[in-house]
């Protein structure tokens, strides 16, 4: 398939309809893409799909959005691209911005407060559900188990920082690879233009400068933390939240823990990438800082400096698909960096749950150990229901997220009118 021979309006009609239908989180949009680009319009082999699929899990940023990304490059290069993956975004963006207008007009009523719980305890076992998946693909020996009880153990008891955890099993991974295997580099693509990527690099940190020549501290403040989450965002949705709401909640005092837990589960209600919680976060403590318009400026920063890197990846890196995929070592530190991050959502669904289920907690530190325990009589019988309700509703009456979801809300709605 030619970059020349689907026009781009063709292009522009199918990821729109993937973009408005991508409910379910990564699984459920790459069996979407899949079902769309392979099966019924078959713009990509089956092995060209796994390929991509493959390279996009290398990178940072959200897989699902990349991959889109990277079947509109191979269509019609950087404009298909550009096409594909805004597509993928800008209507789960749309929604999401509507839900925080609605959250921080409504979100303290008691009835949503109410409605809200039952969206946190499905928050829990959505994470809960993810973790078993992972660790069931992620954990095939010893040494997975390994890095991922020592990714726990740092980040739950010693606070250490998610870039650090990442890099230390990425080195890890890489150490147990049999570079004998390494097969000879395939032939690249045709590269993307140094003049292109220099003009999204320079897009991408345009706004720091911007900021630091108005003087906006929480502005750049946020724009460059976002920026920097763009890099380090190695596996997957959940493990970003975990070094989220360790920065946003406890190091920067920017959320409290129920928002936090709040924005996640609103987010699992809209269409896109569920990286777009990091929009949500934005557009929070924009609103707090400065109301309205000054939140949805903040939404939109962070839309910029989450997304606009991954099509730099993606027009940077797709030429050296088959090169990159072909190589051990790499594969390798992709597999360790997934062993920890199985123990960094073990962790943030721990956090979760005692910030849902319990109304109160404590510091607990001693010596270089620091955790947050639950004050036990503060418990939260609502709560725990709700957590068995959802286990039910997805695991044995096998209901789709957003139909759980719904139950759930409406169930503490419910309760709270009760």
């Amino acid at each position: 398939m030619t970059h020349a021979s689907v026009p781009l309006a063709e292009i522009t009609r199918a990821f729109g309809r993937i973009g408005l239908l991508s409910f379910g989180g990564p699984a459920a949009q790459i069996a979407l893409m899949h079902r769309t680009l392979v099966e019924e319009k078959r713009w990509m082999t089956e092995d060209g799909f796994l390929r991509a699929l493959s390279f996009c899990m290398l990178l940072p940023g959200p897989e699902a959005m990349q991959l889109a990304t990277y079947a509109g490059w191979r269509l019609r290069g950087v404009p298909g691209g550009v096409i594909a993956g805004g597509l993928f975004v800008l209507p789960g963006a749309v929604v999401i911005a509507t839900l925080a207008l609605l959250y921080v007009a409504y979100g303290t009523r008691p009835d949503v407060s109410a409605a809200l719980l039952g969206l946190q305890a499905a928050v829990i076992v959505i994470v809960i559900q993810a973790l078993w998946r992972l660790s069931a693909k992620a954990l095939r020996g010893g040494g997975d188990i390994a890095l991922a009880l020592g990714a726990f153990v740092a980040i739950f008891a010693f606070v250490l920082p998610f870039p650090l955890i990442i890099a230390v099993a990425a080195a890890a991974g890489a150490l147990r690879a049999d570079a004998s295997k390494e097969t000879p580099a395939a032939t690249p693509g045709a590269p993307t233009r140094p003049t292109v990527l220099i003009g999204w690099v320079a897009a991408w940190l345009a706004p720091l400068a911007i900021l630091w020549a108005l003087d906006q501290h929480l502005l750049f403040e946020l724009a460059a933390f976002f920026a920097w989450l763009a890099v380090v965002t190695f596996g997957g949705a959940y493990a970003v939240l975990a070094y989220m709401a360790q920065e946003v909640v406890q190091n920067r005092g920017w959320l409290d823990p129920a928002a936090m837990v709040d924005a996640l589960g609103l987010a699992e209600t809209t269409p896109g990438p569920l990286i777009l919680v990091l929009q949500f976060v934005g557009q929070l403590v924009g609103h707090q800082a400065g109301g309205v318009w000054f939140g949805l400026l903040a939404a939109g920063l962070t839309l910029w400096m989450t997304f606009v890197p991954c099509f730099l990846w993606i027009f940077a890196g797709a030429p050296y698909v088959e090169t990159l995929t072909a190589r051990p070592r790499l594969k390798a530190a992709l597999a360790g960096v997934t062993a920890a991050v199985v123990g960094v959502i073990l962790n943030l669904s721990l956090w979760f749950a005692v910030h849902v289920v319990f109304d109160q907690t404590a510091p607990l530190t001693l010596g270089p150990v620091a955790v947050t325990a639950p004050v036990l009589a503060s418990v939260n019988p609502y709560a725990i229901g709700l957590i068995v309700l959802c286990a039910g509703l997805l695991w044995r009456a096998r209901l789709s997220v957003p139909a759980m979801l719904a139950i759930a809300a409406g169930v503490g709605w419910a309760l709270g009118a009760l």
